[in-house]
């Protein structure tokens, strides 16, 4: 298990490749992985919403995870997923997590439920209270129907385990209000690839990223150029890739992210219900974009 007192960088949330059946497709997530630490990607995320955690049965949601480990090999830290909106089940997951040799969990905020900051607070608490591991909280409003407020976040960074939130509010004053609250050493990621330069100017650690699933390289190269406050150089890189980070939200994440998987050979593109292909349209849209990239011939 390693020390993530140092985390930062870039890391994918890695999409879970299913086969033509809808079955795990464990050789397709070991060569993504294979792919990801080639390339240069800090650590990895799978089992988020971007790998269709909520379609996933406790069992694969650990052979997942498992899977993972293994193909890892300690190369980077491994941040699994492991949220909920019922307390006492999303406790029983990152306690199976926490056996997989996962370095961290990554728990998303109680979606439908709409807790209080208070329930907030003591979702995390019970969570962060059941397990050994270190704790990342993931606050994404447009997905949960709740936000963890600045005030509640500071509460949560007193909490030992508790040691650093994915952001993705998309709200810029929010993320600037965070920034002051937090205790220094508290990390504060991107939930957005489009958001992660302002949110790293205002003293963020880095990015966990949807666009590093196809181009994990580029990511963590932007990533770390504006934790260099290279500013101008990452603006390049934006620039270039700001169309393929809004086309991976052409339709719900992460059928956009699977099809340009599957264009480049990486995965079949098969999802769970009650996510289905894009359509016809968006998928010309997004196929111009990645030939214009140069990620497809």
């Amino acid at each position: 298990m390693k020390n993530l007192k140092d985390l930062k960088g870039c890391g994918t949330a890695l999409v879970t490749p299913f086969q033509e059946d809808g079955s795990l497709d464990l050789k397709s997530l070991r060569r993504l992985v294979d792919f990801e630490i080639g390339d240069g990607i800090d650590f990895l995320v799978p089992c988020g919403t971007t790998g269709e955690n909520a379609t996933l049965s406790f069992e694969e949601h650990i052979e997942v995870v498992k899977t993972v480990c293994d193909q890892n090999k300690g190369r980077v830290p491994v941040i699994a997923g492991a949220g909920g909106n019922c307390t006492a089940k999303v406790i029983e997951l990152a306690r199976a997590v926490e056996r997989t040799g996962a370095d961290a969990i990554l728990s998303v905020a109680p979606y439908y439920n709409k807790p209080s900051q208070e329930g907030l607070y003591r979702h995390f608490q019970a969570i962060a209270g059941a397990v050994s591991l270190p704790v990342i909280v993931y606050n994404v409003p447009g997905r949960t129907s709740s936000n963890i407020l600045p005030d509640t976040v500071a509460r949560l960074a007193g909490i030992d385990n508790i040691i650093g939130i994915k952001e993705a509010s998309g709200n810029i004053s929010q993320m600037g209000e965070l920034a002051v609250r937090i205790p220094e050493g508290f990390k504060m990621l991107s939930g957005d690839d489009a958001n992660t330069l302002p949110l790293i100017a205002l003293g963020g650690q880095g990015l966990i990223s949807v666009a590093s699933n196809e181009i994990p390289g580029v990511m963590a190269e932007f990533t770390r150029l504006c934790m260099e406050n290279r500013y101008p150089e990452a603006m390049r890189i934006q620039k270039k890739y700001l169309p393929l980070w809004t086309g991976n939200f052409l339709d719900t994440n992460p059928v956009p992210v699977k099809a340009v998987l599957a264009m480049m050979g990486m995965v079949k593109e098969v999802y769970r219900l009650p996510l289905v292909p894009m359509k016809e349209s968006s998928r010309k849209i997004l196929e111009g974009i990645v030939r214009d990239l140069g990620l497809i011939k």
